[in-house]
């Protein structure tokens, strides 16, 4: 072993006060929405980034924060019960309700917010590709400071690595030095895919709806599976199947299975977008909607 980082002595209570605690995993929850909003307020004040594509207005956004921290919270938790601990959650189902104890899956919160996303569009009357793309562009905020959140709290460590210089040891992953896999997934899947998200939008703005909503999924799903190689697989599941592949040994984990219809979805979009299929056809869709000026009177990003 070259060497070992000690886990920083971080308590994962950010705030006490009496028998109220606040932990810096909800802080980082809080965080990715309060950032999503807050950009997701200056794209669609940009008139630059939407052609003839119908724009949500400010007060849309204001609105639609609470639709999506709807549907990440449920999906979230339900998403972990189907996917990763079902026997144990039909043994003991009033455990569901017992969030404060752990057990979110990205892909479940993913699907929650989607289907948020589609209600809120529907029920406002915007075009269900626009609010996906708007989506798109700014969860990467929420992942990025979620997985930090994951290396706080000194779960979903890595693989064990006894010959890298900077393995971590972390109090609940045993003595050995293993991957900080959830910086690594912060790194990719929060700040890179930020960043190519960010340069999406500037290219090719909301104009071809469905576009920057594929190239996230098709980007997470890659960014994910690669990060996967470093992570250890949930306990209760372990490897699903092939116990040797890929440079550090182990196999096919739950998070690579459930990439894989997500690239393809991603691929999908993308296709579609470039045809031209997505463009919008129905008049409330392709009107123009003012945006709610400024105190000053100014409209401009």
């Amino acid at each position: 072993m070259l060497f070992a980082l000690p886990f920083p002595a971080i308590d994962p209570v950010a705030v006490a006060i009496g028998p109220i605690t606040i932990k810096w995993y909800a802080l980082a929850y809080i965080a990715g929405l309060i950032g999503g909003w807050f950009y997701a307020r200056r794209l669609v004040m940009a008139e630059r980034y939407w052609g003839v594509v119908r724009r949500p207005t400010t007060v849309d956004i204001d609105d639609m924060i609470v639709w999506v921290a709807l549907g990440v919270v449920l999906g979230g938790r339900i998403g972990y019960v189907l996917f990763y601990n079902l026997p144990m959650y039909l043994d003991d189902p009033m455990e569901i309700l017992a969030i404060r104890n752990g057990g979110m899956s990205f892909h479940g919160g993913f699907l929650g917010a989607v289907l948020a996303m589609l209600l809120f569009a529907r029920s406002r009357k915007l075009g269900g590709y626009t609010a996906l793309d708007l989506a798109a562009v700014v969860v990467p905020i929420g992942l990025f400071f979620g997985r930090i959140a994951n290396f706080v709290n000194g779960e979903l460590w890595g693989r064990v690595a006894p010959d890298f210089a900077y393995a971590v040891v972390f109090p609940t992953g045993g003595p050995l030095p293993r991957h900080p896999s959830q910086l690594y997934e912060a790194a990719t899947e929060g700040l890179l895919l930020f960043i190519v998200m960010a340069l999406a939008v500037n290219r090719f703005g909301f104009r071809k709806p469905g576009l920057l909503g594929g190239i996230f999924v098709l980007g997470y799903a890659v960014a994910r599976t690669v990060c996967e190689l470093f992570r250890e697989p949930d306990r209760q599941l372990g490897y699903l199947f092939g116990d040797h592949l890929g440079p550090l040994g182990g196999g096919v984990t739950m998070g690579m299975l459930l990439c894989v219809p997500m690239a393809l979805v991603g691929l999908v979009f993308i296709g579609l977008a470039a045809r031209g299929v997505t463009r919008p056809r129905h008049p409330a869709e392709a009107a123009p909607v003012p945006v709610a000026p400024a105190p000053d009177g100014s409209v401009r990003p």
